[in-house]
């Protein structure tokens, strides 16, 4: 039995952790230079929209780099994405202002800098926009980069 002090605090903690964004998985792995830096490839399914899989690359920093650069907390903002269609697709319960969702954020830097997945739902041209950027504590972006996926034919879950 969970003593009554501790219920809501564990309650608080369990919900949290079930709206934190998907995971990705990285499928592949190019090296770019001699000195190991490399660009990483990862797979992200859109956890609310069964049947699109996005896949994000961006580069990562090698140790030796780190070294000779001098910054050695951080990765560059770049990064890429391709959405596409991989099943069935299913539309749950997703945000539809124009603010969108974020669907996926990894870090990119020891505290400041997060790489994120935002969906949009565009209903007047029935698709989904995906947009990937760096978001910074101290100063914005401008790299990004889209892809969208056309709901042909899309079911919504109940």
């Amino acid at each position: 039995m969970i003593p009554a002090v501790l219920r809501r605090p564990l309650a608080a903690a369990v919900i949290c952790l079930a709206a934190l964004p998907a995971s990705a998985q990285e499928v592949g792995r190019v090296g770019v230079d001699w000195i190991g830096n490399d660009i990483i490839i990862e797979a992200l399914p859109d956890p609310k929209v069964q049947g699109v899989t996005c896949h994000v690359s961006y580069f990562e920093r090698s140790t030796l780099d780190r070294l000779v650069q001098g910054n050695w907390f951080e990765d560059p903002s770049n990064s890429s994405i391709a959405c596409r269609q991989t099943g069935p697709i299913t539309l749950g319960d997703i945000a539809k202002g124009p603010e969108g969702e974020e669907i996926f954020r990894e870090s990119r830097s020891l505290l400041l800098k997060t790489l994120r997945v935002t969906r949009i739902y565009d209903e007047a041209n029935n698709s989904l926009i995906y947009l990937t950027h760096a978001a910074e504590l101290t100063e914005g972006s401008a790299k990004m980069s889209i892809s969208t996926v056309p709901l042909w034919n899309a079911g919504v879950k109940p």
